[in-house]
């Protein structure tokens, strides 16, 4: 379909060109032009697509949407928002969440496995019992998120915002410390 109308718009712009008595390298130079700047992106998200493993949802919204158990491994969710969405028990292991919005979202048991989290917002989650193992989570803000019992080994945190979050439970970044019952804003 693309193609398709790729060929239409380069057969319009080189027919209007000749019209105008223009000379090829002009009319070589129009048509590049009409193809650059009056196609659709071939990398746009399809923010309809089911959720299955690897879909593009880049700058999609999903606030206050039901996606219990998905499968969203290996998925680019980059600036995509799932504002107040529950997620309880998906898969996002590897998936790309750059700058994500996960505001309210409720996603106890979520798999975040080596996922890239950076700037992502997970302010007031609930992400008990959730698994970052391996995830990038750089300047990632989780403010006042629920953490409870999720398992933060090896996952990189520098500059991430943990004010007022519960780690109570939560398995630290080193792998082998447990924060103590009562670790707000920080692994006791």
């Amino acid at each position: 379909m693309k193609t398709l109308f790729l060929t239409f718009v380069v057969a319009v712009t080189v027919k209007m060109a000749k019209s105008m008595q223009m000379k090829s390298n002009c009319i070589l130079k129009l048509a590049l032009f009409s193809c650059l700047f009056f196609t659709p992106s071939i990398a746009q998200a399809a923010c309809t697509d089911p959720p299955e493993q690897g879909v593009n949802w880049k700058r999609c919204l999903f606030d206050s949407q039901d996606l219990n158990g998905v499968d969203l491994r290996d998925s680019r969710l980059r600036d995509a928002s799932f504002f107040r969405a529950t997620l309880v028990e998906s898969d996002l292991s590897g998936a790309d969440a750059f700058r994500a919005k996960f505001v309210n979202a409720t996603m106890t048991g979520v798999r975040f496995e080596s996922a890239k989290l950076s700037e992502a917002d997970f302010t007031k989650a609930d992400l008990s019992n959730a698994s970052f193992v391996g995830s990038d989570m750089r300047r990632a803000r989780l403010n006042r998120a629920n953490l409870r019992g999720a398992d933060l080994s090896n996952a990189r945190l520098q500059g991430a915002d943990l004010a007022r979050a519960d780690l109570s439970g939560a398995t630290w970044t080193t792998g082998d410390k447990v924060c103590a019952e009562g670790s707000i804003g920080r692994c006791n």
